[in-house]
């Protein structure tokens, strides 16, 4: 290891050392001053978010390694301007998300006393099928989701350090696991805003430096023109028209159904909060995104692709050329923060899928003598589902795929047929039914995952079709099993 790469990483360390102590004691404060259950204060946080934190949480576990590394890397060496035309789609994530959904996932939460979308989805459906089909659903995709996240934060340390893979997989593993585990909800949103904060940071140091050793926009064009003549300016050279307008479905429209974003509706104080954090969410997206992707576009003049292994290490190795070390190290935990931010966000979910909705509701029901053992063992319990999750993902990541951008992508076009319609008709069909939900989730998985691997036409991607048959499938069964209408307390507290 050279003495730049030992000051890299001990920048690292301390961003990750400040990060877990900031994030732990702030969470024990505010739990502290709250008087909710301790489930409540560890899964949602005791609905106290701020506009700020409630922006940069929902923008960092939006934002991942497809951000920082990844999209931009595969910009450089394949894509050029049309990964640009790509990202830009995601600009307004936020302000849907929150615009479509945080009103209503706020109300009925707090009337339902909801803490988690499988939660909100009993209470607006009133179907345990419907709870353990999208908690199921959830998990799976959301550890299909992580082993990409786990493949980009191991290769960030691997290529600073020099360290093997499987080492530097598992130190990253193990320090995001514990941190979220011992932590919780709050810690996760506040070190999400600090991580914002480093991600902006971050984003116009990269730009800037790759402007400088570039020579000026003229050098970055003439390397483009150079090194990636066949996509130079062209956006329909590598992605057919239907594969471009299908991103505008995936990280567009389709981003209302991602639960570990909707989830975030449910944690603020009040709508001016709301109104607050669409507006700064916005802004942040803009800046990380789209400044990530366009300098990863004009870094790929600065390159040669032939030496590196897959475009995942373009960024980093890049950064430790043209930065000096101590900036290099301030950019590297950026997409470092990105990571972090989406598996902590993940690892949440899927433990609170595992242990309230599933163990708590179906197992501990309503028992009195479990119930007081659930709650005096809930630490330990959240822990070891965290834990468990952790592991199985770390085994999986060891043999990842090549490019993590694409498997990051087939996660989020399940999970966005698997809870679209649940949420989206459940917040605003009033004719919604639960066959309708089951159906919709269930049926959009599978006609998503049948024609990610057997349809190829036009370059459309799968999710288009899953969405498709997810929202007529809840429509039509919805309508066909409504009868008389809904129940009453549905009515009264969802509506």
């Amino acid at each position: 290891m050279t003495s730049s790469q030992v000051v890299i990483l001990c920048i690292m360390i301390g961003y990750l050392v400040l990060n877990v102590t900031i994030g732990m004691i702030m969470s024990k404060r505010q739990e502290r001053a709250s008087t909710m259950s301790q489930e409540k204060k560890y899964f949602i946080g005791s609905r106290g978010m701020n506009g700020l934190v409630l922006a940069m949480t929902t923008m960092a576990t939006y934002t991942s390694v497809s951000s920082f590394i990844s999209g931009p890397g595969a910009a450089g060496m394949t894509y050029g301007y049309a990964q640009v035309w790509v990202a830009a789609v995601q600009f307004g994530a936020v302000f849907l998300v929150m615009g479509v959904l945080g009103n209503r996932l706020a109300i009925v939460s707090r009337r339902t006393g909801a803490v988690t979308i499988a939660g909100y989805l009993k209470a607006r459906y009133k179907s345990d099928g419907l709870v353990i089909v999208t908690s199921l659903l959830m998990v799976a995709f959301f550890i299909a989701q992580m082993i990409s996240q786990f493949t980009g934060g191991a290769t960030l340390v691997e290529s600073v350090t020099g360290l093997p893979y499987w080492a530097s997989l598992l130190i990253f593993a193990a320090v995001v696991i514990i941190y979220t585990s011992f932590g919780g909800f709050s810690a996760v949103v506040i070190t999400d805003t600090i991580q914002g904060i480093i991600m902006v940071l971050g984003t116009f140091l990269f730009m800037f430096f790759v402007v400088r050793a570039a020579g000026g926009l003229s050098g970055i064009d003439a390397g483009l023109a150079t090194n990636l003549p066949d996509v130079y300016d062209n956006l329909t050279a590598v992605y057919k028209p239907g594969a471009l307008l299908s991103f505008w479905v995936l990280v567009g429209i389709g981003t209302i159904g991602l639960p570990q974003t909707a989830v975030r509706c449910m944690g603020f104080k009040n709508t001016k909060t709301l109104k607050n954090a669409m507006v700064i969410g916005t802004i942040v997206c803009v800046v990380v995104i789209g400044g990530m992707h366009l300098a990863g576009a004009w870094a790929g003049a600065l390159l040669d692709a032939e030496n590196l292994p897959t475009s995942d290490y373009m960024i980093p190795m890049l950064v430790q050329r043209i930065m000096p070390t101590p900036l290099a190290g301030l950019f590297l935990a950026a997409p470092l923060a990105a990571v972090m931010s989406t598996v902590s966000s993940l690892l949440i979910l899927a433990s609170a899928a595992i242990i309230k909705d599933l163990y708590r509701t179906y197992i501990v029901k309503d028992n009195s003598q479990k119930v007081a053992a659930y709650n005096k063992s809930f630490s330990k319990l959240s822990f070891g589902a965290t834990l468990v999750i952790g592991i199985i993902t770390y085994f999986l990541a060891l043999d990842p795929p090549d490019i993590i951008f694409f498997l990051n992508l087939f996660a989020m076009g399940g999970l966005e047929c698997a809870f679209f319609m649940p949420l989206v008709g459940g917040a605003f069909c009033r004719f919604g039914t639960k066959q309708g939900a089951i159906a919709a989730a269930l049926g959009g998985c599978a006609v998503y995952v049948f024609c990610y691997y057997n349809v190829t036409w036009q370059g459309v991607n799968a999710v288009v079709w899953g969405l498709l048959a997810s929202v007529i499938l809840y429509l039509v069964v919805s309508k066909a099993t409504v009868g008389k209408g809904l129940d009453q307390d549905i009515l009264e507290k969802c509506f």
